[in-house]
Protein backbone atom coordinates (compact mmCIF):
# COMPACT_ATOMS: atom_id res chain seq x y z
CA UNK A 1 0.00 0.00 0.00
CA UNK A 2 1.05 3.48 -0.79
CA UNK A 3 2.07 6.01 2.48
CA UNK A 4 1.66 9.72 1.51
CA UNK A 5 4.97 11.29 2.21
CA UNK A 6 3.08 12.78 5.63
CA UNK A 7 2.94 9.27 6.75
CA UNK A 8 5.77 7.97 5.62
CA UNK A 9 7.91 10.69 7.83
CA UNK A 10 6.02 9.26 10.94
CA UNK A 11 7.97 5.78 10.34
CA UNK A 12 11.13 4.98 11.55
CA UNK A 13 14.00 4.18 9.15
CA UNK A 14 14.11 0.93 8.07
CA UNK A 15 18.05 -0.45 7.82
CA UNK A 16 17.54 -4.53 7.89
CA UNK A 17 18.88 -4.23 4.22
CA UNK A 18 20.52 -1.26 2.92
CA UNK A 19 21.83 -0.33 -0.02
CA UNK A 20 25.24 1.91 -0.51
CA UNK A 21 24.95 3.43 -3.90
CA UNK A 22 28.15 5.02 -5.57
CA UNK A 23 27.28 7.12 -8.81
CA UNK A 24 30.01 8.35 -11.51
CA UNK A 25 28.50 11.14 -12.99
CA UNK A 26 29.58 13.55 -15.76
CA UNK A 27 31.87 16.48 -15.44
CA UNK A 28 29.92 19.30 -13.10
CA UNK A 29 26.61 17.76 -12.92
CA UNK A 30 26.58 16.72 -9.49
CA UNK A 31 25.16 19.38 -8.23
CA UNK A 32 22.40 18.88 -11.19
CA UNK A 33 21.95 15.72 -9.71
CA UNK A 34 21.75 16.81 -6.10
CA UNK A 35 19.19 19.14 -6.21
CA UNK A 36 16.99 16.99 -8.26
CA UNK A 37 17.71 13.99 -5.92
CA UNK A 38 16.95 16.09 -2.78
CA UNK A 39 13.75 17.79 -4.47
CA UNK A 40 11.94 14.73 -5.87
CA UNK A 41 13.44 11.62 -4.81
CA UNK A 42 13.22 11.89 -1.09
CA UNK A 43 9.90 11.70 0.47
CA UNK A 44 8.67 10.13 -2.79
CA UNK A 45 10.97 7.08 -2.04
CA UNK A 46 10.12 6.83 2.00
CA UNK A 47 6.19 6.87 0.49
CA UNK A 48 7.22 3.74 -0.87
CA UNK A 49 8.39 2.52 2.32
CA UNK A 50 12.14 2.65 1.11
CA UNK A 51 14.15 4.76 4.15
CA UNK A 52 16.71 7.10 2.19
CA UNK A 53 19.51 7.42 4.68
CA UNK A 54 21.99 10.09 3.42
CA UNK A 55 23.47 11.58 0.42
CA UNK A 56 26.85 12.55 0.16
CA UNK A 57 29.32 14.27 -1.99
CA UNK A 58 32.52 12.26 -2.57
CA UNK A 59 35.18 14.86 -1.28
CA UNK A 60 37.86 13.27 -3.33
CA UNK A 61 35.89 12.48 -6.22
CA UNK A 62 34.34 15.79 -7.53
CA UNK A 63 32.05 13.68 -9.67
CA UNK A 64 30.80 11.08 -7.46
CA UNK A 65 27.55 11.17 -5.82
CA UNK A 66 27.08 8.33 -2.76
CA UNK A 67 23.93 7.25 -1.13
CA UNK A 68 22.67 4.85 0.92
CA UNK A 69 18.62 3.41 1.43
CA UNK A 70 17.77 0.81 3.78
CA UNK A 71 14.47 -1.49 3.78
CA UNK A 72 12.64 -3.35 6.35
CA UNK A 73 13.63 -6.86 4.29
CA UNK A 74 14.15 -8.38 0.62
CA UNK A 75 10.77 -9.16 0.00
CA UNK A 76 9.75 -5.65 0.96
CA UNK A 77 12.45 -4.39 -0.86
CA UNK A 78 11.17 -6.06 -4.24
CA UNK A 79 8.31 -4.30 -3.41
CA UNK A 80 9.06 -0.72 -2.48
CA UNK A 81 11.40 -0.38 -5.30
CA UNK A 82 8.74 -1.34 -8.16
CA UNK A 83 6.48 0.81 -6.60
CA UNK A 84 8.76 3.90 -6.90
CA UNK A 85 10.34 2.86 -10.02
CA UNK A 86 7.16 2.19 -11.92
CA UNK A 87 5.49 4.97 -10.63
CA UNK A 88 4.73 8.53 -11.77
CA UNK A 89 7.72 10.64 -9.98
CA UNK A 90 10.26 8.43 -11.29
CA UNK A 91 8.57 8.27 -14.90
CA UNK A 92 8.71 12.29 -14.74
CA UNK A 93 12.32 13.02 -13.47
CA UNK A 94 13.99 9.66 -14.50
CA UNK A 95 15.70 11.30 -18.06
CA UNK A 96 16.64 14.03 -16.34
CA UNK A 97 18.51 12.00 -13.42
CA UNK A 98 19.78 9.47 -15.87
CA UNK A 99 21.23 12.39 -18.16
CA UNK A 100 23.96 13.30 -15.10
CA UNK A 101 25.17 9.94 -14.59
CA UNK A 102 27.75 7.77 -16.90
CA UNK A 103 27.97 5.05 -14.27
CA UNK A 104 25.41 3.36 -11.36
CA UNK A 105 26.01 0.21 -11.24
CA UNK A 106 28.62 0.08 -8.14
CA UNK A 107 25.87 -1.02 -5.56
CA UNK A 108 26.48 -2.99 -2.26
CA UNK A 109 23.72 -4.92 -0.54
CA UNK A 110 24.59 -5.03 3.31
CA UNK A 111 22.68 -6.20 6.22
CA UNK A 112 23.76 -4.81 9.62
CA UNK A 113 26.07 -6.44 11.36
CA UNK A 114 25.58 -5.73 15.30
CA UNK A 115 23.24 -2.86 16.90
CA UNK A 116 24.66 -0.08 16.14
CA UNK A 117 23.46 0.19 12.72
CA UNK A 118 22.44 3.86 12.64
CA UNK A 119 20.94 4.79 15.83
CA UNK A 120 17.68 6.06 16.25
CA UNK A 121 17.29 7.87 12.75
CA UNK A 122 14.12 9.71 12.81
CA UNK A 123 13.02 10.90 9.14
CA UNK A 124 11.20 13.79 11.00
CA UNK A 125 14.79 15.54 11.78
CA UNK A 126 15.74 15.64 7.87
CA UNK A 127 16.12 19.16 6.74
CA UNK A 128 12.92 20.46 4.75
CA UNK A 129 15.19 22.93 2.86
CA UNK A 130 18.83 22.26 1.38
CA UNK A 131 21.24 23.70 4.34
CA UNK A 132 23.87 25.60 2.01
CA UNK A 133 26.30 26.01 5.59
CA UNK A 134 29.30 23.83 5.38
CA UNK A 135 28.28 20.47 7.99
CA UNK A 136 30.05 20.07 11.37
CA UNK A 137 30.34 16.41 10.36
CA UNK A 138 31.16 14.50 7.77
CA UNK A 139 31.81 10.77 7.48
CA UNK A 140 34.41 8.29 6.33
CA UNK A 141 33.08 4.80 4.85
CA UNK A 142 35.25 2.01 4.72
CA UNK A 143 35.03 -0.86 2.51
CA UNK A 144 36.94 -3.66 3.47
CA UNK A 145 37.00 -7.24 1.43
CA UNK A 146 37.21 -9.92 3.86
CA UNK A 147 36.79 -13.53 3.21
CA UNK A 148 33.19 -14.95 4.69
CA UNK A 149 35.85 -17.26 6.95
CA UNK A 150 37.50 -14.84 8.35
CA UNK A 151 34.58 -12.08 9.19
CA UNK A 152 33.78 -12.86 12.95
CA UNK A 153 37.54 -12.57 13.48
CA UNK A 154 37.11 -9.11 12.22
CA UNK A 155 34.36 -7.79 13.17
CA UNK A 156 35.69 -8.83 16.60
CA UNK A 157 39.09 -7.34 16.26
CA UNK A 158 37.27 -4.09 14.92
CA UNK A 159 34.68 -3.82 18.25
CA UNK A 160 37.95 -4.61 20.82
CA UNK A 161 40.12 -2.45 18.97
CA UNK A 162 38.99 -0.26 16.41
CA UNK A 163 36.17 1.42 17.76
CA UNK A 164 37.52 2.15 20.80
CA UNK A 165 40.26 4.31 18.99
CA UNK A 166 37.21 6.64 17.61
CA UNK A 167 36.31 8.17 20.93
CA UNK A 168 39.46 9.93 22.05
CA UNK A 169 39.92 11.95 18.27
CA UNK A 170 35.90 12.71 18.64
CA UNK A 171 35.12 9.69 15.60
CA UNK A 172 31.60 7.88 16.59
CA UNK A 173 30.70 4.47 14.61
CA UNK A 174 27.31 4.85 12.72
CA UNK A 175 27.22 1.48 11.19
CA UNK A 176 28.86 -1.11 10.35
CA UNK A 177 27.35 -3.69 8.02
CA UNK A 178 28.52 -6.96 6.15
CA UNK A 179 27.42 -8.06 2.31
CA UNK A 180 23.64 -9.45 1.85
CA UNK A 181 24.36 -12.44 0.63
CA UNK A 182 20.53 -13.04 -0.68
CA UNK A 183 19.59 -12.79 -4.50
CA UNK A 184 18.88 -9.70 -6.05
CA UNK A 185 15.18 -9.33 -5.29
CA UNK A 186 14.93 -6.50 -7.97
CA UNK A 187 17.03 -7.14 -10.57
CA UNK A 188 16.12 -4.38 -12.78
CA UNK A 189 18.79 -3.03 -10.68
CA UNK A 190 22.22 -4.42 -10.36
CA UNK A 191 24.20 -5.18 -7.46
CA UNK A 192 27.76 -6.45 -6.89
CA UNK A 193 27.28 -10.23 -6.59
CA UNK A 194 30.03 -12.43 -5.36
CA UNK A 195 31.48 -10.15 -3.17
CA UNK A 196 32.33 -10.43 0.79
CA UNK A 197 33.05 -7.24 2.66
CA UNK A 198 32.54 -5.47 6.05
CA UNK A 199 31.79 -1.70 6.02
CA UNK A 200 31.83 1.02 8.45
CA UNK A 201 30.48 4.31 8.72
CA UNK A 202 32.16 6.38 10.93
CA UNK A 203 31.14 9.88 11.78
CA UNK A 204 34.13 12.77 12.32
CA UNK A 205 34.35 16.10 12.70
CA UNK A 206 35.13 17.99 9.84
CA UNK A 207 37.10 17.03 7.03
CA UNK A 208 40.48 16.12 8.47
CA UNK A 209 38.77 14.16 11.74
CA UNK A 210 39.94 10.89 10.37
CA UNK A 211 43.54 12.38 10.26
CA UNK A 212 43.61 12.50 14.08
CA UNK A 213 43.37 8.87 14.78
CA UNK A 214 47.02 8.81 13.48
CA UNK A 215 48.33 11.27 16.44
CA UNK A 216 47.17 8.64 18.79
CA UNK A 217 49.25 5.42 19.76
CA UNK A 218 45.73 3.48 19.77
CA UNK A 219 44.53 5.13 16.77
CA UNK A 220 47.88 4.48 14.82
CA UNK A 221 48.01 0.83 15.85
CA UNK A 222 44.32 -0.04 14.35
CA UNK A 223 45.25 2.02 11.01
CA UNK A 224 48.33 -0.27 10.42
CA UNK A 225 46.45 -3.02 11.58
CA UNK A 226 43.39 -2.59 9.71
CA UNK A 227 45.81 -1.95 6.59
CA UNK A 228 47.51 -5.79 7.26
CA UNK A 229 44.14 -6.93 7.32
CA UNK A 230 42.52 -5.89 4.05
CA UNK A 231 42.76 -3.21 1.12
CA UNK A 232 39.94 -0.89 2.98
CA UNK A 233 38.74 1.14 0.27
CA UNK A 234 37.87 4.82 2.13
CA UNK A 235 35.25 7.23 0.96
CA UNK A 236 35.09 10.57 2.54
CA UNK A 237 31.75 12.03 2.37
CA UNK A 238 30.13 15.17 2.82
CA UNK A 239 25.91 15.19 3.51
CA UNK A 240 24.35 16.98 1.22
CA UNK A 241 21.85 19.37 2.48
CA UNK A 242 19.09 17.79 3.06
CA UNK A 243 20.79 14.26 3.95
CA UNK A 244 19.32 12.50 7.16
CA UNK A 245 22.62 11.34 7.95
CA UNK A 246 24.43 14.66 9.10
Amino acid sequence: MRLSATEATRRTVHTAVVELRQYILHPGARDTLIDLFDREFVETQEACDISVLGQFRDLDRPDRFVWLRGFSGMESRAAALALFYDGPVWAAHSAAANATMIDFDDVLLLRPCGGDTFGALDPRNRPQQAVSMSPACNFEALICPVDPGDLDGFVAWYRDAFVPALKPVGCETVASLVTESSENTFPRLPVREHVSVFVMLIRVAGEDGFERLQDTPAGAAALAELARRTPATRLRLAPTGRSLLR
